[in-house]
């Protein structure tokens, strides 16, 4: 995890960028050689034309914009990282960026991907002897698999493919349960750098009629699921007790116990771990929706991943050990960079080079990264200061913006509302015509 020397602290090269006006910030990353002047410019109308939404989707009638930016300080196995991050809601980007610079300290965050394995599913029913189908379909497995990859030859030949079957048996609920027993194959296949939806769904079709005839029962559903247990990331990070609280370092001790003590809540209680890790897919949505990825898919994996054990628990978990508090998260996480909206969103090819992001495990390394900074920074709050007072610090420059603020003036606004702890329409309002009259006067 490395130590608490300068080669640990050194300054992330997008360090202070959110003290920049928009077109500072963009130079900053021109002359970092992170992006050219053109790439940046798809953010200008979110990257995507009406012509090509309309190829995209049914009954388009243009695009729709949410705020991108980038998260920054991050640290990944030894490399800086931006995390490129589309979100509406306030203070993610910043929670994020000033955990990561924490996370720095104690020498950044590790991350480790398993192999790129995502499951298929054929459902069979009216099977009339599920003892005697099971043998039959574990015994013809090497025939199912070069079944499942004789039209797949580019995946085959790139080292992925159908690796292995599963068989499970599901039994009725209870009496009211209007089907009866089912057995379900589980075909195991390795998607590469593909999300893997639509490889996977073909290869369940293509093996469905061969498994109805082993079983002697009927293939209903044939697809993925997205409790993707087999691909999962895993990272974890470390801050010097130190470093949590930068106006006492004394205060650290006691800040890590609250976020020890916040970490057991999820761990314990599912109406916290629910909040707990709402917080964290923050972080990880805010990168998946600026790389063009199915966020809602990896949203229903981790949440029923959370639930793996037959109880919604927490997905991060933080610990104190010795002078420093530890964070650990295992995520399932299905990502692709070819094909599908990759190809045709300029705005997406823009976030995968800002965050360095070459392969499907460059980007799950990197949306899971942030999610535990996210989820850092989530609890540094709540057992500080609460987390209301940083979302209202930044709702404060909405409201200033709502009654008329204009340039500097937001900032002002804002700071001026937050020294007075008052964050609504008309306490902005006052606050701007209190400085328009300050100014005006001689």
């Amino acid at each position: 995890m490395g130590t608490k020397g300068s080669e640990a602290e050194d300054q992330h090269p997008m360090s202070g960028i959110h003290r920049l006006d928009l077109s500072a910030r963009r130079q900053r990353l021109v002359d970092a050689d992170m992006a050219d002047p053109d790439e940046l410019s798809v953010f200008d109308g979110a990257g995507l034309s009406a012509e090509s939404a309309d190829r995209m989707i049914e009954n388009a009638l243009g695009t729709f914009s949410l705020p991108a930016g980038i998260g920054v300080n991050l640290r990944i196995n030894g490399v800086d990282r931006v995390a490129p991050m589309a979100i509406e809601e306030p203070s993610v980007v910043a929670a994020a960026s000033h955990a990561a610079k924490l996370l720095r300290h104690g020498g950044g965050i590790e991350a480790h991907c398993s192999e790129p394995i995502v499951v298929g599913q054929v459902q069979l029913l009216d099977v009339p002897d599920p003892d005697r189908a099971e043998r039959a379909i574990q015994a013809a497995s090497l025939e199912l698999l070069h079944l499942a990859n004789q039209n797949h030859r580019r995946l085959t030949a790139a080292g992925g493919g159908a690796r292995s079957l599963e068989l499970r048996r599901l039994e009725p609920l209870g009496p009211d349960d209007p089907v009866g027993p089912m057995v379900v194959v589980h075909l195991q296949v390795d998607v590469r750098d593909a999300m893997g939806a639509n490889v996977v769904n073909t290869m369940c079709e293509t093996v469905a009629p061969r498994l109805e005839d082993l079983s002697g029962g009927r293939a209903r559903l044939r697809i993925l699921t997205n409790l993707c247990d087999h691909r999962t990331v895993t990272v974890r990070g470390r801050v010097p007790l130190d470093r949590l609280d930068r106006r006492e370092a004394a205060r650290g001790s006691d800040l890590a116990q609250g976020i020890v003590e916040a970490s057991v809540f999820a761990e314990r209680d599912p109406y916290r771990a629910t909040t707990h890790n709402k917080g964290i897919m923050n972080g990880v949505d805010a990168v998946l929706v600026a790389a063009g990825q199915d966020w809602r898919a990896v949203e229903a994996g981790a949440h029923a991943y959370a639930a793996r054990n037959g109880r919604y628990a927490a997905l991060a978990r933080w610990r104190v050990t010795g002078e420093y508090l530890h964070g650990e998260m295992t995520l399932p996480l299905a990502v692709g960079v070819v094909g599908g909206v990759v190809k045709v969103h300029p705005g997406v090819r823009t976030a995968l080079r800002l965050g360095r992001v070459r392969t499907a495990s460059d980007l799950a390394e990197l949306a899971a990264a942030v999610g535990l900074a996210q989820n850092l920074g989530a609890l540094r709050a709540l057992a500080g200061d609460g987390i209301q007072a940083g979302h209202m610090r930044l709702h404060a420059r909405n409201l200033a913006a709502e009654v008329g603020a204009v340039g500097s003036e937001i900032d002002a606004v804002s700071r001026a509302m937050a020294e007075a702890r008052q964050y609504d329409r008309d306490a902005a309002q006052r606050l701007l015509n209190r400085l328009r009259n300050e100014r005006a006067a001689p």
